[in-house]
């Protein structure tokens, strides 16, 4: 696939997400379920945050992606989202996880596994050090931030998704997109970014979006990352403070629209 054919379809993508506005089911945490339910609203998805033994299986069976999340985890959660999971393998609805803190504590990490055991997850997305957890248990987080750089996962990574047989999203300063053959780089995002709570799942949540109208998971990664990346390069524009940043970049994820988009998408695909 070229570039210009990536961009194109990516804008395409994102018309239609939000001419139909996809319900994503988000098994997700409790610091993170107000704003990514805003941000999946502002890019024009139907946002749902339920973890009920007694309901995962009837909400999953209507929504278009179904997210997992283990950032404040507990085994019931672990157990809703194998219930969920199960039931989105079944309908062939995509799952996307995001090991949300995997390599900190044993707890995440076996979890993290645990899942990806029993469920076929179509896109991982975490940061460097949660991805090499995955795949070396000697590799420890800092809580749920990033000990390691993108570029010292990516090897690994690209191994891990050909064993897994699934699309790892591996975010930081330039996010990298690999199935274990090909691998997409995203050069869209700010720093500041990193200033705000829960961005990292939020834009799990916003792939989610994207994979919801768009099959591929290669591209659905890339597509997402790069309009959430560029929604927070504009939201910097205006603002220099975290608080702002927040809300500015809820805003911009509404307002970026086909030229804007296109335009501003930034990815490399490595030879």
């Amino acid at each position: 696939m070229t570039l210009d054919k990536l961009k194109k379809d990516a804008v395409d993508h994102l018309e239609l997400l939000r001419r139909k506005k996809p319900l994503i089911h988000n098994i997700t945490n409790y610091v993170v379920m107000n704003y990514t339910a805003m941000a999946l609203l502002a890019a024009g998805a139907s946002p749902i945050m339920a973890h009920a033994h007694e309901e995962v299986e009837e909400l999953t069976s209507i929504a278009g992606a179904l997210v997992l999340n283990i950032g404040t985890l507990t085994s019931y959660w672990v157990d809703s989202m194998i219930i969920a999971g199960k039931k989105a393998n079944e309908m062939d609805i995509p799952v996307i996880l995001d090991p949300v803190g995997s390599g900190a504590t044993r707890l995440r990490t076996n979890s993290a596994k645990r899942i990806l055991n029993k469920i076929e997850v179509s896109i991982i997305r975490g940061n460097a050090s949660e991805i090499l957890s995955l795949a070396d248990e000697r590799s420890k987080t800092k809580g749920v931030d990033s000990l390691h750089s993108v570029d010292e996962a990516a090897d690994a990574g690209k191994i891990l998704a050909r064993e897994l047989q699934t699309v790892l999203a591996i975010t930081g300063k330039v996010d990298l997109i690999t199935d274990g053959t090909s691998t997409f780089r995203v050069v869209n995002g700010h720093q500041m970014m990193g200033m705000v709570t829960g961005t990292g799942c939020t834009a799990t949540a916003v792939i989610a979006a994207f994979h919801a109208v768009n099959s591929d998971p290669m591209t659905s990664a890339a597509e997402g990352l790069a309009y959430f990346g560029l929604a927070g390069e504009k939201a910097a524009v205006e603002t220099n403070a975290p608080g702002t940043f927040q809300v500015k970049l809820l805003d911009h994820l509404y307002l970026i629209d086909r030229k804007g988009f296109e335009q501003g998408i930034r990815i490399i695909q490595d030879v």
